[in-house]
């Protein structure tokens, strides 16, 4: 889980949790082909695509970032999103992501990459691009890999590595027939071996423990991208990164990148100030910026030179509060918007009436408002030179059910808490509102898009109340029943009780966990449950459009309660209870800014609940101690955390849904498995996946990993998550980029009269870029240029 965003693969998930951010895309998904059961991303990248004839040449980009990093190891533990973003933009890597998140060879620095053979042992061969060399002059080679293999095999605990998985597969690296190639053998075969390399550190950091604990933690000597490490400013918070003039790839466009660490709630007012040009920004701020900025592909009359503070010179029309984009909503216009005809008179006749005490106040107050107006027309004049740019992220939120004890380590109760869940009505709340895909996620280990994409949620089944009373009936738990007073218990022992499924929950805030968020998604109407007459509303939940056959009693096995089990009568609503104690689960939330989408959907979740007999109890708990005080120590029964989507399911999905073990203490060793449940079936087909080469074989391996983490119900995926960045208008190839690895020597200002690609927002490019050698099209070539990494070619 990370703060920010979806971490490099080094810290992918080794943090559980990810903010509730929005990234951007208007292309809607649709087209799944009925051949893949992959199909295609919901959305794709929204990054103002442009070819690189009309980016200018040089300026600054000062892009909001959460943190300077503590390290710029990207192996360390806490290395965070940040850290990602600087080694992507500084350091080699084999392999990328592309629009559907697939790994794809990276041109710049790999010729070729093919596994040579495989018995009696897996080897790969390396051929890397003749003109790659280090920022000192060196030659990339073997040398660099064998330093990062040692280091990270795990054989050594006196490097402080996060993890090793892959390099411990490893055993040995050696040079080929030339400088140009590195054979890699690995001991045991390793299917996701194009994860390995990503980033590629010099043999200067990984050489020694000492360079690797410390020599990379402040700064990076040796670099070999597009930029390099200029300085890392603590003082002033940022990060400043230059051009590098040993790189020998298409010359990077911006002569600057400066991070800069501002929070989330600062974010507008520095956009405003001219002292950032792009950033990620809740729901509430995007639709003060589109209402300002007018419809997508609007300019301001005047644009910003690259790297200015740029204040947009283009006036904020009172126009653009009628923007018809789905950002904007009721009240968008502004604050203090619409002040009728008849309080304006009766404020002037008071200001000017006889009472003089009221006339002062009133005079005073207008004067107020005077200065509020004035600075909300400030606000929009400068906020007009930006636009919003959405997609949905490569990670998903959930909602966690604790299977280690009390009611939820009964896996019947599990199975009746996740067919209570109407998850398409989760996803429109949080995703509707902002004119994204709103569909529920199905799978746990991957993405519509990705190799490995399938939905089997119907191995648990879709929605039904009825079946999930029936669950709860064989599991025990009837209405009615005496009920010993129980004192109220916030869970995990500390906390503000925010309320429960039988009263009104406070409206102010939960948080998709890590990072902040739109506030804005609203509960929209009671929703009747759906299939409570019998059905399962499989339309509702089909991921790719088609309708799913309807799953009859005992063809998923453990997911229907046994034949013949009837829901007591008179049990729509009734409590819950068992040998006297009623069924309330804890349901822990963060507390801090941004949570208000995760307290929305909690809310809604507990009315879901509330209608099969389960009650809840909300407890807000304060954002750093919501994970170590609760999510990792087992202290809750509910929660929601969002995890990161990965190209290496086999290798990344395996620690956070394996079973856990008892450790020499006697206490149990749960790795990242924060829910506590975990067969050794699905383990078993983790451990097939990684050992199998062939692709196809894999990702069918992976899916029915998937299925039977479905069928255990420790966790139910609900939506993507969304993420909006804020955009300087002219600002190209940068913005939210889906799954595809941003390409950094790309990003630019457009020259004075160059235009991107015309279109509308939601709607995808399918002109490649000029630069492009080669077309993805979401298609799984093994390579792509640089140009074409960064353009969005996506039907």
């Amino acid at each position: 889980m990370s703060h920010d965003g979806v971490g490099p693969r080094a810290v992918m998930r080794s943090v559980a949790f990810l903010t509730a951010g929005a990234l951007v895309v208007p292309a809607l998904a649709g087209c799944s082909s009925d051949d893949d059961p992959a199909g295609r991303p919901l959305a794709g990248g929204d990054i103002a695509r442009a070819d690189r004839a009309g980016i200018a040449d040089g300026g600054t980009l000062r892009w909001g970032v959460d943190t300077v990093p503590e390290t710029l190891n990207a192996f360390q533990a806490d290395a965070d999103a940040t850290t990602v973003r600087i080694a992507q933009a500084v350091l080699p890597s084999m392999f990328r992501t592309d629009s559907r998140g697939r790994p794809v060879r990276n041109p710049d620095y790999l010729e070729s990459a093919e596994v040579v053979e495989t018995e009696p042992k897996q080897v790969v061969l390396y051929k890397l691009n003749q003109q790659a060399v280090w920022s000192d002059g060196r030659e990339i080679g073997a040398a660099d890999f064998a330093a990062q293999w040692r280091a990270l095999s795990g054989k050594d605990s006196a490097y402080w590595t996060a993890r090793n998985a892959g390099y411990d597969r490893i055993e040995k690296i050696e040079r080929g027939k030339g400088d140009l190639e590195v054979k890699v053998t690995f001991g045991r075969t390793y299917a996701d071996w194009k994860s390995l390399f990503a980033p590629l550190y010099p043999k200067d950091v990984m050489g020694t423990p000492d360079s690797f604990n410390d020599g990379a933690r402040k700064k990076l000597k040796v670099t070999a991208g597009p930029f390099k490490v200029k300085k890392v400013d603590r003082e002033d918070d940022e990060v400043t990164l230059t051009r590098n003039a040993r790189w020998w790839g298409e010359p990077a466009r911006l002569s600057t990148i400066v991070l800069r660490e501002v929070p989330h709630d600062e974010r507008v007012a520095a956009l405003t100030a001219g002292t950032l040009d792009l950033a990620e920004v809740d729901a509430t701020a995007a639709r003060r910026i589109s209402v300002a900025a007018g419809p997508r592909g609007t300019s301001p009359s005047g644009s910003a030179s690259p790297g200015t503070s740029g204040s947009a010179s283009a006036s904020a029309s009172g126009s653009a509060a009628e923007d018809s984009t789905a950002l904007m909503g009721p009240g968008a216009a502004g604050r203090g918007a619409g002040r009728s005809a008849s309080k304006a008179l009766r404020s002037w006749a008071v200001a000017n009436g006889s009472d003089e005490e009221a006339a002062d106040e009133e005079v005073s107050a207008r004067e107020e408002r005077r200065e509020a107006a004035a600075e909300l027309t400030r606000e929009r004049l400068a906020l007009s030179g930006f636009e919003v740019r959405k997609s949905l992220e490569p990670a998903y939120t959930q909602l966690a059910l604790n299977g280690a004890e009390g009611p939820l380590a009964d896996e019947r109760v599990r199975r009746a808490v996740a067919r209570a869940l109407d998850r398409r009505d989760l996803a429109e709340t949080v995703l509707k509102p902002l004119g994204l895909p709103a569909e529920p996620v199905g799978s746990h280990l991957a993405l519509a898009g990705q190799a490995a994409y399938a939905d089997s949620s119907g191995a648990l089944g879709d929605q039904n109340a009825k079946e999930a009373r029936a669950l709860l009936a064989d599991a025990g738990w009837v209405p009615g029943g005496p009920v010993k007073k129980k004192g109220e218990k916030a869970a995990g022992g500390e906390g503000e009780k925010a309320g429960s499924s039988g009263e009104d929950a406070d409206d102010d805030g939960t948080y998709v966990v890590g990072e902040d968020d739109d506030g804005d998604a609203e509960a929209t109407g009671d929703h009747g449950d759906a299939g409570s007459d019998g059905s399962n509303g499989d339309d509702h939940l089909a991921q790719d459009g088609t309708q799913r056959t309807r799953l009859k009693r005992g063809s998923a096995p453990g997911a229907y309660a046994p034949l013949g089990t009837a829901a007591p009568a008179q049990a729509e609503s009734a409590p819950l209870a068992k040998d006297g104690k009623a069924l309330t689960l804890d349901f822990v939330l963060p507390s801090g800014p941004g949570s208000e989408v995760l307290a929305t959907v909690a809310d809604r979740i507990a009315e879901m609940l509330k209608r099969v007999g389960i009650s809840t109890e909300i407890t807000k708990v304060d954002d750093e101690s919501y994970f170590t005080d609760h999510i990792a120590s087992g202290e809750y029964d509910l929660a929601l955390y969002s995890w990161p989507a990965t190209a290496f399911p086999a290798t990344d999905a395996r620690p956070v849904y394996a079973k856990p073990v008892p450790a020499a203490d006697g206490s149990l060793n749960i790795g990242q498995n924060y829910t506590r449940v975990g067969t050794d079936q699905v383990d078993q087909l983790f451990d097939q996946a990684l050992a199998t080469l062939d692709d196809a074989k894999r990702a069918e391996l992976i899916r029915k990993a998937d299925a039977r983490i479905w069928a255990a119900a420790g966790s139910i995926p609900l939506y993507q998550r969304p993420q909006l960045t804020a955009a300087r208008k002219g600002l190209a190839n940068v913005g939210a980029f889906g799954f595809r690895t941003p390409v950094y020597e790309d990003m630019g200002y457009l020259k004075k009269g160059a235009q991107g690609p015309a279109r509308t927002p939601g709607e995808e490019s399918t002109e490649p870029s000029a630069s492009a050698s080669t077309s993805e099209s979401g298609s799984d070539s093994d390579s792509a240029s640089g140009s074409d990494a960064g353009s969005d070619a996506e039907s």
